[in-house]
């Protein structure tokens, strides 16, 4: 049915509404970290930008090692996004292609590690990393998060609509599971996962908990421990750097949402549509 004029313009307008409301806060953000506190907290607030951001960034070097923690954070992210996207897409394959021996009672297990909420199992993980003397090191903030039941739930479902066919020609012409997988499944589910990839990223890098519980050491502090430490109670707060550092912290992530947007579009998508 085609929409009349009006209708279109009042979607139209919706939707500017929206995207306007989207992104305000981040735009802001990056106005704020140009501000000095007065002009932050100045009514009506400034929408522009301001000359005050390399004091701010330099009031911020001088307090916290900003540059390290976003070093921290970018290898945590990068390593457990990778890692995550590779063996979940193996495991959903494997659930979606292969017939084996308590299959459907394993991916129920899969189901109910992602209804178990991560706040029951801190103190049991905490207890295992202290065990293995993971305090402070990459291995405790990494390992954990390694593998993860939504990641084998979401590629298993893009993984069903993968044609059989495909595999089937594969195997007559004397190609191994491995050869097949990496050669011809892989870059069929490029866009499924890069959505993953993206939203793993996400999730890891506003980790707040896990790094708050594993980490007391200034070298392995992450991005979202270093805003918090610039607002504890006791200390002059300066606001300015605060934006300043949460501007820093976003960059990594428009970075890979930009750079892997066009694959998430289409990889969000492709799970739900069937031919």
């Amino acid at each position: 049915m085609r929409e009349s004029i009006p209708v279109k313009v009042l979607i139209y307008v919706f939707l500017i509404l929206a995207v306007i409301v989207s992104i305000y806060p981040i735009y802001w953000i990056y106005v704020a970290s140009t501000l000095s506190d007065g002009q932050i907290f100045h009514f009506p607030p400034s929408n522009w930008f301001g000359d005050h951001l390399l004091q701010n960034v330099h009031m911020l070097e001088s307090t916290m090692p900003v540059w390290r923690d976003l070093a921290n954070s970018i290898v945590v992210s990068g390593i457990t996004t990778i890692s995550v996207v590779f063996f979940s897409a193996m495991v959903g394959f494997a659930f979606a292609k292969y017939r084996f021996w308590a299959k459907s009672f394993l991916f129920f297990v899969v189901l109910i590690t992602i209804m178990i909420p991560m706040q029951t199992t801190l103190i049991p993980l905490f207890i295992i990393v202290t065990k293995l003397h993971w305090e402070n090191s990459y291995q405790g903030l990494i390992v954990p998060f390694l593998v993860n039941g939504f990641g084998v739930f979401f590629m298993r479902q893009q993984m069903q609509s993968f044609p059989s066919e495909l595999l089937e020609a594969s195997r007559i012409d004397g190609a191994s599971e491995f050869y097949t997988f990496f050669r011809i499944v892989m870059p069929n589910m490029l866009p499924s996962m890069a959505a993953l990839g993206i939203l793993t990223f996400l999730q890891q890098w506003g980790n707040f908990i896990w790094p708050l519980i594993v980490i007391n050491s200034r070298n392995m502090s992450t991005i979202p421990l270093m805003l918090e430490q610039l607002d504890q109670p006791g200390n002059v707060i300066h606001y300015g750097p605060i934006f300043a550092g949460a501007a820093i912290g976003l960059i990594p992530l428009m970075i890979v949402f930009i750079a892997l947007q066009r694959y998430f579009i289409s990889g969000m998508y492709s799970g739900s549509v069937k031919g």
